[in-house]
C-alpha cells in the first residue's frame, strides 16, 4: 500500500501532477491517496521530502534479489505436441539468459514421458532449440489441464529453484494459470508482451506491451519482486534454428501429492470444429475487413484463400459485425500471425489489427482508400474495389 507521512508532507503537489491515474490529490495541504492507486511508484520518485513510500504485503519477495537466477520458459504441451510458442520463447529466453550470463531452462508438465512423441521427445526438442535444462513433471494428474494443479506445481518449482525470469505463452492455457502462479508468488506479471529486453544497469526485465487500445507501447518493470513474470503473444518472437548437437540436462520432478489435488474434475476434453482453424501456423492468410460490407463478402475471401491454399482471417470489425466467427480474428484482441503471405482485403489498417499481422514476410493490401494506414506496412498495395480486384486475382491464379 502507499503510505503518506502527513507530518513530512509539505503539500507541494508534485505527486498529484506525477500520478497518471489521478489516484492522489491534496486535501488541506496534505497528499491523500484514493482507492484507484496502482502502486506504480511515480509519486514516490518525485517526492522531494520522502513523505511517500510503498509498503509491500508480507510474502512479496523484496529481499535478497541476488539469490534469484536463471531464465525459465513454460513449454506448453497439449494433445501430444509442443505449442509452437514454447520454441519461440526459447529464442527470446536464450537472448535474455546470455545477457544475464545465466542458465535457460524449460518446464514441461504433462503425462506420458516415454510414449512415442511424449514428454521425453518434447524435452529433447526443447534442448535442440536452446534450453540448457528441462524440468519434466510427468504425472497422470497432469494429463488434463487444470488451473490449480498446474499452478501449484509450477509455483512449487519456482520456490525451490528461484529463477529470476519466468516466461509463458499468452495462449488460452497460459492466460488461465500463469496469473495464479504470479499470485501465489506475490510477484508482478505483464500480459501479452510483444518485446522483452534486459536493463543494463540493474538486470531488470523490460516487458513491452501495447496499451490504451494499442495506441502506445508501454514498457513495464517489476524491480522489487522475483520472479519477473511475463506472458508473450504467439508468433511475435522467433525460434532458434534446431541444433541436433546441443546437449542439455533433463531433470525429472516428482511433485508432492498435495500439489496434485484439484477442486475440479475433467470429465471429457472435446476439440470443437472451430478450434481446428490454425491461423498461427498458416503460410498464407487471406483476411477480410469492414470493406467486405456483409457476411456474403467472405465467400469471396474464402474462394481466394482456397485458390492460394491459405487460411481465412478477419479484422475485429468484421467479427463484431457477425460476418465471421471470433476464431478467425487477427489483431490485438485476436490471434497474432506471421505467415509468408498476408492478403488484407478491405482492411483499413488500425493499429490494433497491425499488431497481429505486421510480422508477415509479405503483406498485400487491397483497399479503395489510397490513404488507408494498411498501405504503410504493405509490401504491395492495390488501390481498388475488393469486389473488382479479388475476382480478377482468383481468375489469374486459377489459370496459373
Amino acid at each position: 500500500m502507499l503510505k503518506i507521512d502527513t507530518e513530512a508532507c509539505i503539500g507541494c503537489g508534485l505527486c498529484e501532477e506525477a500520478c497518471t491515474f489521478a489516484a492522489i490529490h491534496l486535501e488541506d495541504g496534505v497528499a491523500v491517496v484514493g482507492d484507484n492507486c496502482t502502486l506504480c511508484g511515480a509519486c514516490v520518485d518525485v517526492c522531494e521530502v520522502g513523505a511517500l513510500s510503498i509498503e509491500r504485503e508480507e510474502g512479496v519477495a523484496t529481499a535478497d534479489l541476488a539469490s534469484w537466477s536463471g531464465v525459465w520458459v513454460y513449454a506448453e504441451f497439449r494433445r501430444g505436441r509442443l505449442a509452437p510458442v514454447g520454441l519461440e520463447l526459447l529464442g527470446a529466453g536464450r537472448r535474455l539468459a546470455d545477457k544475464r550470463g545465466v542458465e535457460l531452462a524449460a518446464v514441461l508438465l504433462g503425462s506420458g514421458a516415454e510414449a512415442a512423441g511424449g514428454l521425453a521427445a518434447a524435452a529433447a526438442e526443447l534442448i535442440a532449440h536452446g534450453a540448457d535444462r528441462v524440468y519434466v513433471v510427468d504425472n497422470p494428474a497432469l494429463a488434463h489441464f487444470s488451473d490449480d494443479v498446474y499452478g501449484n506445481v509450477l509455483a512449487d518449482l519456482i520456490r525451490r529453484h528461484k529463477p529470476e525470469i519466468v516466461l509463458a505463452g499468452a495462449t488460452a492455457v497460459g492466460r488461465s494459470f500463469i496469473p495464479r502462479v504470479a499470485t501465489i508468488m506475490a510477484a508482478g506479471l505483464t500480459a501479452d508482451c510483444t518485446e522483452l529486453d534486459i536493463r543494463e544497469e540493474d538486470g531488470a526485465l523490460l516487458q513491452t506491451r501495447p496499451a490504451f487500445g494499442g495506441n502506445i507501447m508501454a514498457t513495464i518493470v517489476c524491480p522489487h519482486t522475483r520472479p519477473q513474470m511475463a506472458t508473450v503473444r504467439p508468433m511475435v518472437m522467433k525460434p532458434l534454428p534446431r541444433d541436433e548437437g546441443r546437449q542439455g540436462a533433463v531433470v525429472k520432478v516428482d511433485p508432492a501429492p498435495e500439489l496434485l489435488a484439484s477442486r475440479t474434475e475433467v470429465l471429457e476434453s472435446v476439440t470443437a470444429a472451430l478450434d481446428q482453424i490454425n491461423l498461427a501456423e498458416a503460410d498464407i492468410v487471406v483476411a477480410g475487413g469492414r470493406g467486405l460490407e456483409n457476411a456474403e463478402g467472405f465467400a469471396l475471401i474464402r474462394r481466394l484463400a482456397d485458390v492460394m491454399g491459405g487460411a481465412v482471417a478477419a479484422s475485429r470489425a468484421a467479427v463484431d459485425s457477425g460476418w465471421i466467427p471470433y476464431p478467425h480474428q487477427v489483431g490485438q484482441t485476436g490471434k497474432t500471425v506471421a505467415p509468408k503471405v498476408y492478403v488484407a482485403c478491405g482492411i483499413s489498417g488500425a493499429i490494433q489489427h497491425l499488431v497481429g499481422m505486421q510480422s508477415a514476410e509479405t503483406i498485400i493490401a487491397i483497399n479503395r482508400d489510397p490513404e488507408a494506414p494498411i498501405f504503410n506496412v504493405a509490401t504491395y498495395g492495390i488501390v481498388g474495389d475488393v469486389f473488382e480486384v479479388v475476382p480478377k486475382l482468383i481468375e489469374r491464379l486459377q489459370k496459373r
